[in-house]
């Protein structure tokens, strides 16, 4: 059942077998699948509906370089499905050299191995809608040209997908199944304000509740799992000092550390040799009707003998506020970047769209009208009209010129942090204060990724990439952290000096809490995280499952 905090008689006590904090990607199947299992399960939403602005206030806080980190109220949505809201649906699993630990990668090394997480991507994947689990184009894509015709390297692949949701509103989809699952009660408009220890700190007491309206009520669980994200994790768990003063499961000082994004830009210039037909940069449809996508990626075996991190790059339209590249479509978007949401509208206004300029832009509309009209129309067919959404701008290609949107791994640094800021929101929590830095090693690290993308361009005679060496930082860092991934700030490990949870999620030496989402990863892979976030969720729900002894035989799991 789905109702209120407001319902609960204030001053009361709820009892569960389990308690999840925040119905998001996490959340949701991870409550409903311990549900099945046979268990009550309570599910605890902040927000009262999707995009809920009350309590979207709540995520307010301050960052210490305006540059180099977006608001944190940005990327994150409150309400039944979190940010699944807003997200775009790209999905791919991490790579098996992400979970290795890698002597040039300080603080790398994930306590579980792709092949104890692999079936449970699968799993992932039809909670996402991203169809099978299949991320080769050679098996997934039968038939498909190549992304660049000629171009056969061993050091460089071009076979690696990604797969796109619809993209899937978890709060939408699921909010029927949440509604019937016996054994399990949805309460939204529920802020959980801190998790009380017991005397000796060695487990949870209870978690205090309230809501906007000052109803409060505390929530006693076998199991509670914080499944708030990346940034609201560790502020609940730094906030929870009354029993241990810096913080629950913060002994060793590392929760809110090791704050993870990705890097994020489009680079240079690639020039593809010969006619236009020879490149396939677009989207395919896989046989179940999932748009996908290739990249360009640096063979393991090779990231290895160089010392790499791991890092994508797609091929993308040119640089778009530069008037030159004639495109009526791009330059359409750039007069228009009023209307376009918060990630690529910064991009669009990086330069001051001066009236010349944007005569320039105007003139490239007028003179290409056809294309403009061909774009529009299928943009609203099988973008704004569709179930499953066309996932971004692809265009017409007319000089096979096109820059590089690198998607880049940062090392997990110690330095790079969320803290407590001298702020509270309405309920009495302080604010998050975020910090997010990234090193030189990352980017030379992206800069040899590219040297070796060019030389194999060069070997193979299909192209010619070439950008700026001495403004490759500059360019990466222009817009500081990507989007919303928040990565690693209560990272898994086997030593609670370095880590926050184990390998099954668990707080150290905190009996009956738990994580599930990104916060948990040790590193930050070259994937968009959300796949895995569900994947992590779902082994946790076995694992949690086993350990409270369900009281009857385990359901099948269905996702339609």
């Amino acid at each position: 059942m789905i109702g209120h905090a407001n319902e609960v008689p204030r001053d009361s006590t709820l009892e569960a077998d389990a308690c999840i904090v925040g119905a998001g990607a996490a959340g949701i199947p991870l409550a409903l699948t311990l549900a099945q299992q046979g268990l009550r399960v309570l599910l605890l939403e902040a927000g009262e509906r999707t995009r809920d602005p009350a309590a979207q206030q709540a995520y307010a806080g301050e960052v210490a370089d305006a540059r180099m980190h977006s608001p944190p109220d940005r990327y994150r949505v409150r309400g039944l499905g979190g940010s699944t809201a807003l997200w775009g649906g790209r999905c791919m699993p991490y790579d098996p050299i992400d979970f290795e630990a890698r002597d040039w990668v300080p603080g790398s090394g994930w306590p579980i191995s792709y092949e104890g997480l692999l079936p449970y991507y699968a799993r992932a994947n039809a909670w996402a809608e991203a169809g099978a689990c299949a991320y080769d184009a050679r098996t997934a894509l039968p038939g498909a040209p190549p992304l660049i015709q000629g171009f056969d390297s061993a050091v460089v692949g071009t076979h690696s997908l990604e797969r796109f949701s619809c993209p899937t509103d978890f709060g939408r989809r699921y909010r029927e199944r949440l509604a019937v699952a016996p054994g399990l009660r949805v309460l939204q408009g529920a802020h959980v304000t801190a998790v009380r220890l017991r005397p000796d700190g060695s487990g949870v007491r209870q978690l205090e509740v309230r809501t906007a309206t000052g109803n409060r009520f505390a929530v006693r669980a076998r199991a509670h799992v914080l499944a708030q994200g990346g940034l609201e994790t560790p502020r609940l768990l730094l906030a929870s000092n009354d029993v241990q003063p810096a913080g629950v499961g913060n002994a060793h000082d590392v929760v809110g550390r090791y704050y993870q994004c990705h890097l994020a830009a489009n680079i240079g210039e690639l020039e593809v040799f010969g006619p236009v037909d020879r490149v396939r940069h677009g989207y395919e449809v896989s046989p179940e009707g999932v748009y996908c996508r290739r990249r360009l990626q640096v063979d393991a075996a090779e990231q290895r003998r160089q010392r790499l991190l791991n890092t994508v790059a797609r091929l993308h339209f040119p640089h778009i506020t530069d008037p030159a590249h004639g495109i009526g479509v791009l330059s359409g978007l750039v007069l228009a970047q009023g209307f376009v949401g918060y990630e690529y509208g910064k991009r669009l206004r990086d330069q001051r769209l001066t009236p010349a300029l944007a005569a320039r832009h105007l003139w490239n509309v007028l003179r290409d009208p056809v294309d403009t009209a061909r774009f529009l129309a299928h943009w609203v067919g099988r973008r704004t009209l569709a179930d499953r959404k066309f996932p971004s701008v692809i265009l017409h290609n007319r000089r096979n010129r096109f820059s590089l949107e690198v998607q880049a791994e940062q090392q997990p640094l110690r330095s790079s942090r969320v803290t407590l800021g001298g702020t509270h929101d309405a309920f009495g929590l302080p604010r998050l204060r975020v910090d997010w830095r990234c090193s030189q090693a990352d980017i030379a690290s992206v800069g040899r990724t590219l040297e070796l993308m060019a030389g194999e361009l060069e070997r193979t005679g299909t192209g010619r990439l070439r950008w700026d060496r001495e403004r490759l930082g500059e360019e990466l860092l222009r817009y500081g952290a990507y989007g919303g991934h928040h990565i690693g700030t209560a990272r898994m490990g086997s030593d609670p000096r370095t880590s926050v949870v184990d390998a099954d999620c668990k707080v150290h030496g905190v009996d009956g809490l738990y994580v599930a989402g990104s916060a948990v990863f040790p590193t930050s892979s070259q994937a968009n995280p959300t796949l895995t976030v569900v994947a992590l969720a779902l082994r946790l729900a076995d694992r949690l499952a086993t350990r409270l002894q369900p009281r009857r035989a385990p359901a099948q799991e269905v996702v339609a």
